[in-house]
């Protein structure tokens, strides 16, 4: 009976010390958790292979000025306890850390996407193919039956192009009643 009762109070000190290392690992990773939600929306939920030409076509300007915007306002409404930003022991002033800090955040999205098109993320970032559309915005609900070149219709017996709609009612939105 006794070893029953000292094999339970090892399960029960198994349990407790499982739980206070949960515990301590929450406590370690909660400061970083914006950090890696950030990390994890640039690196998963970004399709880079789209972003990246958006970027080089003149997005990067874009993604400069509110760089710059985020540094003013971020500069203004929260300055820092005591005036500076403390980085590697040296003292800088409230809105050369808010540049330095939200530069660090960019390069890690940038990072993030070199990291997805590189394939480092896996299966955990692949993008399904979209479905092209076509000029009318019909996207692929496939062919009505009649002919977008010719608006005047010639032939004036089209009372039933093979969907069944009447000859002076407006069809899908981009025809008007023709009067004949």
């Amino acid at each position: 009976m006794e070893a029953l009762f000292d094999l339970f109070s090892s399960l029960v000190n198994v349990l407790s010390a499982l739980l206070n290392l949960v515990l301590s690992l929450v406590r370690v990773l909660i400061p970083w958790i914006p950090l890696l939600g950030w990390v994890g929306f640039w690196g998963l939920a970004v399709n880079w292979t789209k972003a990246f030409p958006v970027l080089r076509r003149g997005g990067l300007f874009g993604v400069l000025l509110l760089m710059l915007v985020s540094v003013l306002v971020w500069g203004s409404v929260a300055p820092p306890e005591g005036g500076k930003h403390y980085f590697l022991g040296l003292a800088v002033s409230n809105f050369t850390g808010k540049f330095i800090y939200v530069t660090m955040l960019t390069c890690i999205a940038l990072l993030c996407g070199s990291a997805q098109l590189s394939g480092a993320f896996g299966r955990l970032a692949e993008f399904p193919e979209e479905p092209a559309e076509d000029d009318h915005g019909h996207g692929d609900h496939g062919h009505h039956g009649h002919d977008h070149g010719d608006h005047g219709h010639a032939d004036h017996g089209h009372g039933d192009h093979g969907h069944g709609h009447d000859s002076h009612a407006v069809h899908g939105g981009h025809h008007t009643a023709h009067a004949h």
